[in-house]
């Protein structure tokens, strides 16, 4: 499982690179490789500042790691709903494929960032990301330490990539202001969905760790889930610690068009 993966330096290829991944989506089509996507890419004149050997980290480090795993479902699913989402609807589902790729990103976000944000703080500093970077390091969380200037590089990128998906402000600063977020009930039920599909029992799916990147526990999720049941999306029977989810879309594909035309 992610969880479980080393930290790594990943984040650096690129943050959240939100633009770029939109763009990527437009060229990608079921079936084409991270290669084959990167010649596509590199002859499409959509990236005219960026270098090849920039464009090829994006594709290969970033861009394949997050979207094109599980036979390119990721991709083929945003690829599906790019064209009808928000902008902040589908950022939302790029840090959950981002945090799954890189899970310092997702440690980091439920960790620090909402713990933060419970306790009434109102930013977060880089020396915050660089505390749980060296608290990583000494669990063993890392392959092999690292050295100061990567801590500081990360610890920086950690940040970045939170204000890239809209939870901390934009900008180049050493210390962000903390922004609202809150899960769309449209991502909501992309997550219900997949894990469901993924053979997560509906018990098991409320206190999955992907639903703590949006400041949620067990009975937050149950919440939203009661919501897309009054939706129409799913049917939901909850009895004391017992929950029963009554899924009315067969598989992904079908959900990813409910979900385009609401």
């Amino acid at each position: 499982m992610a969880e479980n993966a080393p930290y790594t330096t990943q984040l650096q290829a690129g943050l959240g690179l939100v633009n770029e991944t939109k763009t990527l989506l437009e060229l990608w089509s079921p079936g084409m490789s991270a290669s084959q996507l990167y010649r596509v890419a590199l002859q499409s004149g959509r990236f005219p500042t960026v270098t090849a050997r920039r464009l090829r980290n994006i594709v290969v480090e970033c861009f394949a790691p997050r979207y094109l795993v599980s036979g390119s479902a990721p991709a083929a699913h945003l690829k599906r709903l790019s064209a009808t989402v928000s902008t902040v609807e589908l950022t939302q589902l790029m840090l959950v494929f981002t945090s799954r790729a890189n899970p310092i990103l997702g440690d980091f976000v439920r960790h620090v960032y909402w713990s933060r944000y419970a306790g009434g703080y109102t930013q977060i500093a880089n020396d915050d990301a660089r505390a749980f970077v060296e608290r990583g390091i000494d669990d063993g969380k890392t392959i092999r330490r690292w050295s100061e200037t990567t801590v500081r590089r990360v610890s920086a990128y950690l940040t970045g990539c939170c204000a890239d998906y809209g939870m901390l402000e934009r900008g180049s600063r050493s210390s962000r202001r903390i922004l609202p977020f809150r899960v769309s009930p449209f991502v909501a039920a992309y997550l219900a969905y997949e894990l469901h599909f993924s053979g997560v029992s509906d018990n098991a799916l409320l206190t999955d760790e992907d639903w703590r990147l949006f400041g949620l526990a067990r009975e937050g999720v149950l919440e939203e889930i009661k919501r897309l049941s009054l939706k129409g999306l799913l049917i939901v029977q909850a009895a004391g610690d017992a929950i029963r989810i009554g899924w009315k879309q067969p598989d992904m594909e079908a959900l990813c068009d409910v979900l385009a035309q609401s």
